[in-house]
């Protein structure tokens, strides 16, 4: 099987900002690449690059002579008043009609003149399909597909990804998605020694496969730091012992220490995860909300009707249904932002409610991540401690040199993750999230579902991230898009199909079984010593040579006092940096 595109040492950065260095890859003939990795990684600007959308600092792209590459971005700028006849023959001067009718056919289509302003995500995520189809694209490439699309549109799209004999290569963190459509996953982090791992197979498939690497990276660590340790204790032998040291040995020895902290550095950035922790006011009260009888119609279109709800600590509440069948406006009438045609909605005395809507609060995209962080002074009130901004923004995985960046150059995760870090700064008893999980990605998916299942209150959640929604709900509220709303607690009787309910099925055991391997045997406070100890030893053992080269410098005859009183210092100081080896190991074994 041929190339059809290859990518040879790309390297990519924006001014200070260093994004990836020297990755290569090759697409065959109707493969199926998803791209992965942490917000920031630079997996939007591979997909421009790859697609000739925007230049590599360093490396080449190269396509097959004679075929063709199409990009679908993660948002489309269609005019909503154009039809997507309109839209399809304006993408290239040289489009028939015939040729824009059949594309547009393939996807489903029967009316071509409807304004696309009128048309759900889904439907618009066709027409730009319909424009690759239509160039007879042998590539197209897909950034965040499924952003936005309800569970039917995105069962469509990977039913066509499947069985459209084209190439496609999509950066998502659906990870239902990359299950059912990946036959070969790449991602991009600082987490292995190229930047980047790929692994042939589904998601399921991956994650085993890197699971394995890790473990056998985190034990290379392991064997390496006990060589560090013998290292350190031979080189602290006296000043006879020093003279006799053999070079290459000493040299060695720095070797070893340098591939720790490069190796420490790697596996360290495997841990770090943002720390997502909403504030539940803890409420004993056991009734919540109570919606009866509850009924709303919008635009002439009949949402729900009839519908008793109740919401109660620890209930976590999935509403599910296509686009426009009214989920959000559920959302607001239990939420007190709209009033419902018939029946009540009662809430308890004081109530405090966190929503969290689709398009997130604004976030002034001129001002600094210090200032979204912390809007007065430096010091944030989380749950009645007081937070200096720079510990607050490492828990969201921002580094202290990020701060004065100003939130409009930061990546969309990077910019979710920021709304996130203000919303868990007020205290609640329900959490009203409306796809909170946009542009996050994967880890942090992953402690996203944590803090939902620890989260004291009740939840009401609407995503499309259906491997999210089958973990974390208790009961789900279904909306037919007819006016019918129902409540069960059986997530495969829902409108998926059983294919995908067991394909999802089996994610959800890879990666509990992964997090079980991956249990957290350390506190946050704990974690960050031990993430610090490398550097703490460091910087200790510099001092230490720096005392010795003192020591080398004075008289002890002459100077007998000064000499006297350096040899206690380095005494101290000996003691100190063996306390730190003894507590690293002890930190050591507890996440063993």
């Amino acid at each position: 099987m041929g190339n059809l595109l290859s990518a040879h040492s790309i390297s990519k950065s924006y001014s200070s900002r260093f994004l990836f260095s020297d990755v290569s890859l090759h697409v065959h003939d109707q493969e199926k690449l998803g791209i992965i990795g942490p917000n920031g990684s630079g997996k939007s600007t591979l997909l421009k690059i790859l697609s000739g959308e925007e230049l590599a600092d360093e490396g080449d792209v190269l396509l097959r002579k004679g075929k063709r590459i199409y990009y679908v971005p993660q948002q489309d700028d269609f005019n909503r008043n154009q039809t997507p006849l309109e839209i399809v023959l304006q993408a290239d001067s040289d489009f028939e009609e015939s040729d824009a009718k059949r594309a547009l056919s393939k996807l489903g289509f029967e009316q071509f003149n409807q304004p696309i302003g009128e048309l759900s995500g889904g439907w618009r995520k066709r027409v730009s399909l319909a424009i690759g189809i239509a160039k007879n694209a042998d590539i197209i490439l897909l950034d965040e597909p499924t952003n936005h699309l309800d569970v039917e549109a995105m069962i469509w799209l990977e039913n066509y990804i499947n069985k459209t004999p084209i190439a496609f290569i999509f950066v998502t963190h659906d990870r239902s998605f990359l299950e059912n459509c990946a036959s070969r996953i790449l991602e991009l982090a600082s987490t292995y020694p190229d930047g980047f791992f790929e692994v042939a197979g589904n998601y399921s498939e991956f994650v085993r496969r890197k699971e394995a690497f890790l473990l056998s990276q985190e034990a290379m660590q392991s064997a390496l730091a006990n060589k560090v340790r013998r290292d350190t204790a031979w080189l602290r032998q006296g000043i006879q012992g020093r003279q006799t040291r053999n070079k290459t040995q000493v040299q060695d020895a720095a070797s070893r220490r340098a591939e720790l902290r490069s190796l420490s550095l790697r596996n360290e950035s495997k841990s770090r995860t943002a720390s997502i922790e909403f504030d539940s006011v803890g409420r004993k009260t056991n009734r919540l909300i109570a919606g009866f009888n509850i009924s709303k119609q919008l635009g002439g279109k009949q949402l729900f009707q009839n519908l008793d709800i109740e919401l109660t600590p620890g209930k976590r509440c999935g509403i599910v249904g296509s686009n426009g069948s009214g989920k959000t406006t559920l959302l607001r009438v239990l939420g007190k932002a709209l009033e419902p045609d018939e029946g009540s909605v009662k809430w308890a005395d004081n109530l405090k409610i966190i929503y969290s809507s689709q398009e997130r609060e604004t976030v002034d995209p001129k001002i600094t991540l210090e200032e979204a962080l912390c809007p007065i002074g430096e010091m944030v009130d989380y749950r009645g401690s007081r937070i200096h901004v720079s510990g607050w923004a490492d828990r969201f995985l921002f580094s202290k040199s990020q701060l004065k960046t100003l939130v409009g150059s930061l990546s969309g995760g990077e910019q979710a993750r920021v709304c996130i870090a203000r919303l868990m700064l007020q205290p609640a008893d329900v959490l009203f999230l409306d796809e909170p999980t946009n542009d996050l990605d994967i880890p942090t998916l992953q402690v996203l579902e944590e803090t939902i299942l620890e989260f004291q209150g009740a939840v009401v959640l609407i995503t499309h991230d259906r491997f999210l929604l089958e973990r974390v709900a208790t009961t789900f509220i279904e909306l037919d898009g007819k006016g019918n709303a129902k409540e069960q607690e059986d997530y495969e009787k829902l409108y998926f199909n059983s294919k995908h309910v067991e394909e999802d099925k089996s994610i959800t055991k890879v990666i509990k079984e992964r997090q079980k391997t991956q249990a957290k045997k350390l506190t946050y406070k704990l974690q960050q010593e031990f993430n610090q100890m490398e550097s703490t030893i460091s910087s200790k053992e510099t001092e230490l040579e720096s005392l010795e080269r003192i020591l080398e410098s004075i008289n002890p005859v002459h100077q007998h006092q000064e000499h006297a009183d350096v040899c206690m210092k380095i005494a101290t100081m000996q003691q100190e940096v063996q306390a730190l080896y003894d507590r690293w190991a002890e930190l050591e074994s507890m996440q063993s």
